[in-house]
């Protein structure tokens, strides 16, 4: 579990980023960041992977201390952040020599096998021992999330990871997301996304450096107007549901926002009639 308590963040001659925030986030989760540009939602990230330290309050992963120097070592195998731009990541020439960098650095045996697995489970079996060259953004990325995964880490902080990957790269990364989450990985999504605000299991809401609201996924149709009055946009899927809610179908509680579950309730309301 990560548990944030009392914290507040600011950089050097400016006035606080993030002020009193208090969160705990259960293995296995899902949690999306959303909020407008200047909330702190980089900051925060950078602070729950520990590559920032909070000046008041603290965060705890699994009850490691990120303020902890002594524990950096064991911080860094339990939470691994990515971000935005995939080539920033990658190093060295090949995809061996770049993931076995960290794995090295962190004294971690068996690197061949745990990279080869890690690989396989973001879909880019095979590549081992190929260049990143030519790569697509959207593999890079991949080849970045099997770098967490070698690790051995179950935390993966990701600060808006599809900006620059197409649709087609959006959607493979989501469908992985969506496969560790089952494995039992927790993911913290910083996002601007409006899609990529469904794959949570809570949406946060920041807004003038504190958390304005905190919304579980299926009560996202009860609460427009706060995403409205954030100035967050909602996926076209909600705009759908919405329609029929004032058609009076029968809405509540949906946790399932794919395009097979709208067609399903739609079916069945069709059905009853």
């Amino acid at each position: 579990m990560i548990r944030i308590n009392n914290l507040s963040y600011k950089y050097k001659f400016s006035d606080d980023i993030l002020e009193n925030i208090n969160l705990e986030i259960s293995d296995g989760e899902i949690i999306t960041i959303v909020g407008k540009n200047g909330t702190g939602k980089s900051t925060l990230a950078k602070l729950i992977s520990g590559i920032l330290v909070p000046k008041k309050g603290e965060i705890l992963i699994d009850n490691i201390n990120t303020k902890n120097k002594k524990t950096k070592k064991e911080l860094r195998k339990q939470i691994g952040i990515l971000f935005q731009n995939p080539e920033n990541q990658i190093i060295f020439p090949t995809i061996k020599d770049d993931l076995e960098f960290a794995l090295k650095n962190l004294e971690i045996d068996d690197r061949e096998n745990k990279i080869k697995e890690a690989l396989n489970m973001v879909d880019m079996n095979g590549f081992y021992e190929k260049e990143s060259y030519g790569l697509s953004l959207g593999q890079k990325q991949r080849i970045n999330i099997a770098g967490i995964l070698a690790i051995g880490t179950k935390y993966i902080v990701m600060d808006e990871p599809t900006t620059m990957i197409d649709t087609l790269g959006k959607e493979k990364i989501h469908k992985i997301i969506r496969e560790l989450k089952k494995k039992g990985y927790t993911f913290i999504i910083i996002t601007n996304n409006s899609e990529e605000l469904l794959l949570g299991d809570r949406i946060i809401i920041l807004e003038e450096k504190k958390i304005k609201k905190i919304i579980n996924k299926k009560d996202i149709i009860n609460n427009i107007q706060v995403f409205n009055e954030c100035e967050i946009k909602l996926p076209y899927i909600i705009d759908i549901l919405l329609e029929l809610k004032n058609m009076r179908i029968n809405i509540n509680n949906i946790e399932d926002y794919s395009k097979e579950n709208l067609i399903k309730i739609i079916k069945e309301n069709i059905d009853k009639k």
